[in-house]
C-alpha cells in the first residue's frame, strides 16, 4: 500500500473543482507523494510521484493523487494536455 501523498497544508480544492482547466507540473520518480499549490493567476499545481515516466504509468499515479486530494473519482480527472510532458492541464468533469 502506498504511503500517504502529503498535501500542503493551504491546499484549497475547492476553485480546481469548477471545470475551469488547471496546470499541473508533474515530478516523477520522486521520494515521495506529494501536492503543493503554488498560488497565482492561475495557480499551479505541483505534484510528486513516485511512479516512473513509462508507460503511462506516472500520469496515472498523478491522477490518482489529483483524485485523492480533490475529493473526486479519477475518471472525473481529464488529461487535456502534457501527456507526455512535465507540464500538464487537467480539468475536472462535472
Amino acid at each position: 500500500m502506498a504511503a500517504r501523498p502529503r498535501v500542503s497544508a493551504e491546499f484549497d480544492p475547492a476553485p480546481f473543482l469548477d471545470g475551469t482547466p488547471f496546470a499541473v507540473r508533474a515530478t516523477p520518480r520522486a521520494g515521495a507523494e506529494a501536492l503543493r499549490c503554488e498560488p497565482g493567476p492561475p495557480p499551479v499545481l505541483h505534484v510528486r510521484v513516485t511512479a516512473p515516466p513509462d508507460a503511462g504509468r506516472a500520469n496515472a499515479a498523478v491522477v490518482a493523487l489529483l483524485a485523492r486530494a480533490l475529493g473526486v473519482p479519477k475518471t472525473r480527472l481529464e488529461l487535456l494536455r502534457g501527456g507526455s510532458g512535465r507540464d500538464k492541464l487537467f480539468r475536472v468533469r462535472p
